[in-house]
């Protein structure tokens, strides 16, 4: 079988290798950084730093609806301010262990969320899938040292997961609008937060050089991870992004082996065989069938294909953006529940 690989799936296990990568560094950090406070460094660094990367660029002024901006502003409440607060209230009554293995219900909270309230299509396969790379990070991230002693920090750790499934779900909303700019609001937004609590609860800055180690893997691996994981949203949907995202504790406990001395495990492996599994689940699907595309108005970065068929005044090749009309259309080809896929099924 031959496989065609869709855009989103490389920038979803792009964005999965940066967040992974990043996990092992901010292992390095926590010595002299309070856990709340590196969270908050982390976010902040990376909107500070894609703040930067929009004005070297001249990135262009991004105008949202009113729609796209209570979508935005409910996704950066649940998941930049109330879930990384259940999640630190969460940690500090539990050990790490515990909290890792909790940290799974993300992915599958997502999915539910996008299939069953949000009406994403899904399948047999895909959702097997979805089962299989869970199963795999749930091996890797078991350990004996996990005990759920108390309901309400385990329930405080749930609803962080719940908080950042919804934030997944509600930034698909607005995933058409310049990605830069959409993570930079979220980085800012949570980054500001989670410093100011930290400040609040009593933790102290520290020295220059480790602020800047911090700023600077927030804004590569948590940054950049965030810009491509939206791209990621236009192209595959929520549920099939999670999957794919779900692969990056996998990544950083790779990295781990050579950055922190970390032994090769039976437990890793089999691990990689549960999550290989599923990542070719998803990268084999094959969903086609005729779909009737509604009269639609939008604004947002594409290139001329069958689904942008319309003509300028002038000349104009590749990717470019304008406000455009999508006319009723009725065909029949392989696709997924991106930006323009978002029809209905018996």
């Amino acid at each position: 079988m031959i496989i065609s690989i869709n855009p989103g799936i490389l920038n979803a296990l792009a964005a999965a290798l940066l967040f992974g990568i990043g996990t092992p560094i901010a292992k390095l950090l926590l010595g002299p950084i309070d856990p709340w406070l590196l969270a908050g460094l982390l976010y902040l660094g990376s909107g500070l730093g894609l703040m930067l990367w929009r004005l070297l660029r001249k990135g262009n002024p991004v105008h949202f609806g009113k729609s796209e901006t209570r979508w935005l502003a409910w996704a950066i409440l649940a998941g930049g301010v109330i879930a990384p607060v259940l999640l630190m209230w969460g940690l500090s009554r539990m050990s790490a262990s515990s909290v890792a293995l909790l940290l799974n219900a993300e992915g599958v909270l997502t999915a539910l969320l996008a299939w069953f309230v949000f009406r994403e299509n899904f399948d047999r396969r895909i959702a097997i899938g979805m089962a299989m790379i869970v199963v795999g990070t749930v091996v890797l991230t078991w350990s004996r040292d996990a005990n759920f002693d108390s309901a309400l920090p385990v329930l405080a750790v749930l609803g962080a997961c719940l908080g950042w499934a919804i934030d997944n779900n509600l930034t698909r909303k607005v995933a058409l609008v310049e990605a830069t700019f959409i993570a930079m609001v979220k980085g800012l937004a949570a980054g500001t937060a989670n410093v100011v609590i930290a400040w609040l609860l009593g933790a102290t800055l520290p020295q220059a050089s480790v602020l800047m180690a911090a700023g600077t893997v927030g804004f590569l691996c948590y940054g950049l991870s965030l810009v491509l994981f939206v791209v990621a949203l236009r192209h595959l949907g929520t549920a099939r992004t999670g999957a794919y995202f779900s692969t990056a504790p996998f990544i950083g406990a790779l990295l781990s082996i050579p950055l922190l001395g970390e032994s090769l495990s039976i437990q890793f492996m089999v691990a990689a065989v549960f999550m290989a599994v599923g990542v070719w689940l998803h990268l084999t699907e094959q969903h086609h069938h005729f779909h009737t595309h509604k009269i639609v108005e939008h604004d947002h970065e594409h290139m001329h294909d069958d689904h942008h068929p319309h003509t300028h005044s002038e000349a104009v090749t590749g990717a470019h953006t304008h406000r455009h009309r999508h006319g009723p259309l009725r065909h029949s080809h392989s696709h997924y529940p991106d930006a323009h896929h978002r029809h209905d099924h018996e």
